[in-house]
């Protein structure tokens, strides 16, 4: 016999908000955490001081992270300003179709 039971998902939550629901999070600390990694370890092929490769490692993972942060959030917001656009218009349309507003709305735009 199998069991079909599925545990639930163990989520990590910082200050109370699950961070898995929380867009762009994941991928943000990805990148940054693989950058610093790789650019410390290049800072100390390079250098050979790890106290210096340290503090470059960790600059760089800090500066990646908010900079991918900023960028995906801004492109998010885009996206989801424009669905919140495209959704009223879909609602007004299917409000005003077959209307008097219809043939009006149509004999402007032409």
């Amino acid at each position: 016999m199998s069991d079909d039971v599925e545990e639930p998902s163990k989520s990590f939550f910082i200050f109370g908000r699950d961070v898995a629901q929380i867009p762009c999070f994941r991928n943000s600390f990805l990148y940054g955490i693989s950058g610093g990694i790789g650019i410390g370890v290049l800072a100390f092929l390079g250098t050979s001081r790890p106290h210096l490769a340290t503090h470059i490692g960790f600059g760089t993972f800090f500066c990646g992270t908010m900079v991918y942060w900023m960028a995906c959030r801004y492109q998010w917001s885009v996206r989801r300003f424009e669905q919140q656009q495209l959704r009223e218009a879909m609602r007004r349309q299917a409000l005003y179709e077959g209307t008097t507003v219809e043939r009006d709305l149509d004999i402007k735009s032409a």
